[in-house]
Formats: structure tokens, C-alpha cells, sequence
């Protein structure tokens, strides 16, 4: 719980690029090539406009679902911390211990099996030499 105490940077929001493919400005977006420029006007004024409702439409929706989102987030990485720790480790540990059986027969089975024709095939070859 030493990360809820720790300060927020409000600067660097993304400190580990995780958003870094969100591209989102105008340029980005919308972008017209040299023969087909729309006036002047029009091209300022989209770009206010686009600016604009972007970071409005985002205030607005952050203000009213980032603080639940943020929540749900809190609480789904929560269920993920406490299925590894409590469930899928010792799950894993326990399937470990008992598999331990399993991987002595295979290995007895297998010595039982191939040691002998190894050896056989290495009696066998040994006999040709390499003038």
C-alpha cells in the first residue's frame, strides 16, 4: 500500500509510455495534402474546433467515469493479485509436488528403456574406427 502514499507527478502522467501509440492531435488526424488545401479559415477554425471538443469531451468524460473506472481497475488488479497469491501459486506449487511421482517413473521408464540400446549402439559403433 506504499504506492497510495507516494506522490502523484501531475506532469508526467505516463511516466512508462504506456499510451505512447495514442496519437491524438490534429496533425495525427487530420492532415491535407498540397494540392487540395481547404481556406485558411476553415483549416484554423477545424483545428480549434477538433482541439477543443477533444479536451472537452475528455474533461467531461473523465469527471464523470475516471474516478469509477479507476476503481473497477483497482479492483480487477486487486482479484488478479490476490488469485496469484492465494490460488495459482500454491495450485502450481501443489501440482509441482505431486507431479514429482510422476516425473521419477518417466525417468525410471526411460533409463530402463533407452540406457540399454545406448549402450548397445555405442558397442557397435565403437567397433568401426576412423583410419
Amino acid at each position: 500500500m506504499a504506492d497510495a502514499d507516494a506522490p502523484v507527478d501531475l506532469m508526467n502522467r505516463d511516466p512508462n509510455d504506456l499510451n505512447g501509440h495514442l496519437q491524438v492531435t490534429f496533425q495525427d488526424i487530420l492532415a491535407e495534402p498540397e494540392h487540395a488545401h481547404s481556406a485558411d479559415c476553415v483549416w484554423i477554425n477545424s483545428y480549434k474546433c477538433y482541439t477543443c471538443s477533444k479536451n472537452l469531451c475528455y474533461k467531461i468524460l473523465t469527471y464523470l467515469c475516471g474516478i469509477i473506472v479507476a476503481f473497477c481497475w483497482g479492483c480487477e488488479f486487486a482479484l488478479i493479485a490476490f488469485n496469484h497469491v492465494w490460488i495459482a501459486t500454491p495450485g502450481f506449487k501443489a501440482c509441482e509436488i505431486d507431479l514429482i511421482c510422476c516425473k521419477r517413473y518417466y525417468s525410471t521408464c526411460l533409463h530402463c528403456v533407452l540406457d540399454p540400446c545406448c549402450e548397445a549402439f555405442g558397442l557397435l559403433f565403437s567397433a568401426f574406427k576412423k583410419d
